[in-house]
């Protein structure tokens, strides 16, 4: 069996709460108690939202809660880990896509796409009907002098599947239940589910572990990994940490922020309140994260989102 390359794939626009150290510490046990290493990747590819400090906060506070890893961060070999300087790779395989015919520009208004007639999933995510699939080159031509366009990639009427380390089996029919979706935004940013897929295709990761918030993503870019002829890597989505009241974890909770925490407890509190929290710990009590790993197991994870102790973070429980 290969070696299990895991990663941590942060987006430095705010300081890391605990819902992204959850996500980070599992993804960090899920592959060392495999004997796997981890990457660091910067997802910085909005440069107005992200902060290259924010990262360097974002990785301090790793090390405060006891997350190593072997490679990338924003410091490492020439910033070849941070999506900010990776656009050179992401449009040549965007102009992969055009030469296959699947890519092609959309010039539908934010209004158009969510207006009350158009079709949603049941979780009211929009599924895009194709509007501008079929213009001329004189339609748009004749549209690109009043706005410019976004990228859609066309998807195929067919079923990706795939069997999630902690929820099982995903199937999605990418045509009817995701549509054509956005590979690069109209001011040129390149969006999160080519980058992301690309990233991990390239740099080699086999296993990735993320918020259940993504789970539906993952087979736009299993996809993606087939069209560009990687192995897709094994998926692991978690359930979402919520604060006491129910509300999901932001960078605005500022209460709840690594930081923030780091102030009032010591890291093996902290990584203990996790540890019970998701299941590993079958009480509370303060542990490092290195003592989570043999005690790790994606079934002793609940399925259902997990809710901060009432009182938190006046107290751990």
């Amino acid at each position: 069996m290969s070696q299990v390359i895991g990663r941590f794939a942060p987006t430095p626009s705010g300081r890391m709460h605990l819902g992204n150290a959850l996500s980070c510490l599992i993804a960090w046990l899920s592959a060392r108690s495999q004997g796997g290493s981890v990457i660091l990747r910067v997802e910085d590819l909005d440069p107005e939202r992200s902060s290259w400090a924010y990262m360097r906060d974002i990785e301090a506070e790793l090390h405060w809660l006891g997350l190593n890893w072997d490679a990338g961060g924003v410091d490492a070999d020439g910033h070849q880990w941070c999506q900010s300087r990776r656009s050179e790779i992401y449009t040549e395989y965007f102009e992969r896509l055009r030469e296959m015919g699947l890519v092609y520009p959309c010039f539908c208004s934010r209004a158009q796409l969510h207006a009350a007639s158009a079709p949603h999933r049941s979780d009211g995510r929009f599924i895009y009907q194709g509007t501008c699939r079929g213009l001329s080159e004189e339609e748009i031509a004749k549209k690109s002098k009043v706005r410019l366009p976004a990228w859609r990639l066309q998807v195929p009427d067919r079923e990706v599947s795939f069997c999630d380390l902690h929820y099982g089996e995903y199937i999605e029919n990418l045509s009817e239940e995701c549509g054509d979706f956005i590979i690069r935004r109209a001011d040129g940013v390149y969006a999160y589910q080519l980058a992301a897929a690309l990233d991990d295709g390239l740099m080699g990761v086999t296993e990735v572990v993320r918020g259940s918030d993504l789970l539906s993503s993952s087979p736009r870019q299993i996809w993606l990994h087939e069209l560009f002829g990687f192995a897709p890597p094994r998926y692991g989505h978690i359930p979402l940490l919520t604060a006491a009241d129910g509300r999901r974890l932001s960078k605005r909770d500022g209460d709840l922020d690594i930081e923030t925490l780091s102030r009032r407890y010591r890291p093996e509190e902290v990584v203990g309140m996790l540890g019970h929290a998701c299941g590993l710990l079958e009480e509370y009590r303060p542990v490092t994260a290195e003592e989570l790993i043999p005690l790790f197991d994606w079934g002793k994870i609940p399925k259902e989102d997990i809710c901060l102790p009432d009182g938190f973070p006046e107290r751990l429980v």
